[in-house]
């Protein structure tokens, strides 16, 4: 599926090649890409390992950074925000939690994606990541609290 992506800074478009995946753990946007085309790239503040299909960790290494995009397909529009990795020949993924905001109509015979409808779900998904980090930061300075009370006696 060919769709649009624009820089949220200069709003330069690129048409990319994107694949709908129900199994995958998040929205993705290939490294070399975003190199080729300037992608403004956003750190993260906590790695992200990536584990392939037979559950080892992935030969690229973890995820560091993300970049925010506005996507673009047929009528739809959408900002959205994608974890940077290796995709090899595939430019975008689009994952089960988007699948399921918009259950898009798909036609297998001809290739075709059609979003006539549209769950806010984005909202909650990047609501639940803020709140994941919030408590990764929590377990951290709990852990560092235990160990210095450790320390201390």
């Amino acid at each position: 599926m060919n769709i649009g992506v624009e820089k949220v800074d200069t709003y330069e478009r690129v048409i990319v090649k994107a694949l709908l995946d129900s199994g995958a753990t998040g929205m993705f946007i290939d490294r070399k890409m975003v190199a080729r085309h300037g992608f403004r790239l956003q750190k993260l503040e906590r790695l992200v390992q990536v584990r392939s299909i037979d559950d080892t960790n992935n030969s690229a290494g973890a995820i560091t950074h993300q970049v925010e995009v506005n996507m673009y397909y047929k009528d739809h529009i959408e900002r959205m925000k994608m974890d940077m990795c290796n995709l090899g020949k595939t430019d975008i993924i689009l994952w089960m939690p988007w699948l399921q905001a918009y259950n898009p109509e798909i036609n297998w015979k001809i290739g075709e994606v059609k979003i006539t409808r549209y769950l806010p779900l984005w909202k909650e998904y990047e609501a639940e990541r803020r709140e994941e980090s919030k408590e990764s930061k929590r377990s951290s300075n709990d852990k560092r609290r235990e160990d210095c009370e450790m320390d201390s006696r």
